[in-house]
């Protein structure tokens, strides 16, 4: 049985501007950002391959001058927590309930932890920033479970995106999709023994 959660940070856990904020903040709408945005220099600056400055000067495939700056302040305003996952958490935490982060994001998950303490429930462990990989890779999955000292099947996975819970569970890992029901996520969180009925 798991004795460990691994969670997903952003649509799991905190609201992802990327979707929500930053198209509006670059006057564009979702799709024309998608097919703006350099191919690989966001995956990169999570990564840790990339620093701030170069995330900016790449940030565009055509060279379009981004005002960073106001783009990270745009995101740290804008994280928030899910709504209904605070109190999830702080009853998680009141079980003993061990809990770590295996995202992929870049350093700015310093912003949400200045602004949300995020860590005050979740240890922010596992951020592909400072391991250098990201999910789906088998190396995010196992590297976690190595550094715990835990094995796949002692570590319960929750995640939005189901890529990453599929790989996940190849590894022997459960896994459990977030569908944004923090309600059905706290039933099945039950039915795993990390939780008791009310």
């Amino acid at each position: 049985m798991a004795s460990v959660i691994l969670w997903d940070i952003m649509d799991t856990l905190v609201r992802d501007p990327f979707f929500t904020h930053m198209p509006g903040f670059l006057g564009l709408s979702f799709d024309e950002l998608i097919a703006k945005k350099h191919p690989t220099a966001w995956r990169d600056f999570e990564l840790g391959k990339l620093h701030e400055a170069e995330l900016y000067a790449s940030f565009f495939n055509d060279g379009s001058v981004l005002d960073g700056p106001g783009l990270k302040r745009c995101m740290r305003d804008a994280y928030a927590f899910i709504e209904g996952v605070e109190p999830l958490l702080a009853e998680l935490k009141r079980a003993r309930v061990s809990m770590h982060a295996l995202s992929n994001y870049p350093r700015w998950y310093e912003l949400i932890e200045e602004r949300l303490q995020l860590s005050r429930y979740v240890e922010l462990s596992f951020v592909s920033c400072k391991t250098g990989v990201r999910k789906p890779s088998p190396g995010a999955y196992l590297g976690a479970c190595a550094a715990l000292g835990k094995q796949p099947a002692e570590c319960l996975f929750i995640d939005d995106r189901e890529i990453n819970c599929q790989a996940a569970s190849a590894l022997g890992m459960p896994s459990l999709r977030f569908s944004g029901d923090v309600a059905a996520l706290r039933e099945e969180l039950i039915a795993h023994g990390l939780l008791s009925l009310r």
